[in-house]
Parts: C-alpha cells; sequence; structure tokens
C-alpha cells in the first residue's frame, strides 16, 4: 500500500491516477472529508498513524508555507514508527538556498534511516492556469518575472517520476531535478498559447512591488508573499534558467514540452 499525502492537488491527484492505472494499491490523504479518500492531519499525530497502518511507502507532499518543515518531520516520525519503508519527498527546484521551506524536510526525510527518494521540480507548465481569467476575459497576462526564462515541467512527468520512485528500489537514496526540456520566460509561453489557442495573447509586465500588493490583496500571508517574491525576482534575474535530463533518466522518455501540455490542457 501506498499513501499519497495532498492527494486532491496538482501533483497528488495525478499520482493517485498513475498509481490507480498501474493496480498499485494507493491511499490518499487529504485535510477534508471527501469521498474514497482518508482524511489526515499533519498537526494531528494519532490521524497520521491511522493514514500509515498497512502502508510500505509515503508520497510526502507539504502544501507551501512556513509550516512545511513541521508537517515533514510529523509525517516522518510516523512512518519511522510504523513501520514504512520508503519516502518519496516532493520538493522543490532550488531547496537548498537560505530560508527555503523544504530543506529541513529533505533532512529529516534522508536521516529517517528508510529508503528515500527526493524529487525538486521546476515550476509547473499548470501555472499557467493561473492565466484563464485573462484570456476570457481579453486581458494582458501579468508577467512578474520579465525576460527571465524557467523550465517549466509538465506536473504529469513529476506524477509518473514519483510513481517509479515509490514501486522501484532503483531511485532509493537519489535526488532528481525535474524540469521541462528548455527554459521559455513568460513572454515565450504566452506565445506559445497564442499559437495553441489560434489568438493573440498580450502580456502586461508587473513590477514586483505592484505583485506583492496584489498577493497580499487577495489574503496570501506574508511569509508567502516574500518568498513567491524571491522566486519571481530570481527568474527575473537569469537565476534560474536550470535543465536536466533527470525525467528522461527515470522515464526513459524526454520530458514533455510546455507546447505538448498546453495542447492537452486547452484542447
Amino acid at each position: 500500500m501506498i499513501l499519497v499525502t495532498g492527494a486532491t492537488g496538482t501533483i497528488g491527484s495525478e499520482l493517485m491516477k498513475q498509481l490507480i492505472a498501474r493496480d498499485v494499491p494507493v491511499r490518499g490523504m487529504t485535510r477534508q472529508a471527501l469521498p474514497g479518500l482518508f482524511q489526515g492531519d499533519f498537526e494531528d499525530p494519532e490521524s497520521l498513524r491511522k493514514a500509515i497502518d498497512g502502508v510500505e511507502a509515503v508520497f510526502l507532499l507539504s502544501a507551501p508555507g512556513p509550516w512545511v518543515p513541521a508537517h515533514d518531520r510529523a509525517l516522518v516520525a510516523a512512518a519511522v514508527d510504523g513501520g514504512v519503508r520508503k519516502i518519496v519527498k516532493l520538493s522543490a527546484i532550488g531547496s537548498t538556498g537560505p530560508g527555503n521551506w523544504h530543506a529541513a524536510g529533505e533532512r529529516a526525510v534522508r536521516d529517517s534511516g528508510l529508503a528515500w527518494t527526493i524529487l525538486r521540480p521546476a515550476g509547473f507548465a499548470s501555472n499557467a492556469l493561473r492565466w484563464l481569467p485573462a484570456i476570457r476575459s481579453g486581458q494582458p497576462i501579468p508577467n512578474q518575472t520579465g525576460a527571465g526564462r524557467h523550465a517549466f515541467v509538465d506536473p504529469a512527468d513529476v506524477a509518473a517520476v514519483a510513481a517509479e520512485a515509490l514501486v522501484s528500489s532503483e531511485h532509493d537514496g537519489r535526488i532528481y531535478t525535474l524540469t521541462g526540456p528548455s527554459p521559455l520566460s513568460v513572454p515565450e509561453q504566452v506565445a506559445v498559447l497564442s499559437d495553441v489557442l489560434g489568438t493573440d495573447l498580450a502580456v502586461a509586465d508587473v513590477p514586483l512591488d505592484v505583485y506583492a500588493e496584489h498577493l497580499r490583496a487577495a489574503g496570501v500571508d506574508e511569509p508567502v508573499v516574500a518568498v513567491a517574491l524571491q522566486g519571481a525576482e530570481l527568474i527575473r534575474s537569469g537565476g534560474e534558467e536550470t535543465v536536466t535530463d533527470d525525467v528522461e533518466r527515470v522515464l526513459g522518455r524526454p520530458p514533455r514540452s510546455f507546447r505538448k501540455w498546453a495542447r492537452a490542457a486547452f484542447a
């Protein structure tokens, strides 16, 4: 049995689908009471103990925020006590940087004494879905990262790598940085979407201070605002153009391009 935390999220839901398609016994965990899923909370040790009962491997996905280290440690502790054999942690590209939420969780996983794999994906291609309201209303696509480029990865590729790591010992003790095949700027992404959708989409540059105010107005907590600004500035400055072949090394095929993702997502 495999436990998938964050089972309703972008990666967790796709991973559940892929594992079920492979006839792998799987238990999805979510904080909400939903049909077919286990209701568990990282801040409730008893619920974690029940979640890992009978589980051999865990996909560890903590929702982004300053609580990630505590949530990761809590699940690692439950996994160790409950006899789990392996943990596959979803981290993030650049997770070794100062102040990153995932660094402490990665250490807890590596120091657990269990088999482990750590996945550090780039930004998801599916983040472009946030532009749907602007696309539908004919408004320009907001661009917080200027001409900076990033190798956005298809979430389905991330889930596929996670599935392989969960069912095979071949990836134990490995850290994979998962990227798309080539870096793209927001204007380049929008050009792809314009072609896929058969319409002319415009781009509007958004200064970082304006971006911060938009996030605060949306109710985003200040620590999350700070991390979002850090990430946007890193891409804007050209510091996040990393491309790896880790997806191909694990899956035996190249990662899907942003164009291929867009064709499927906007079909």
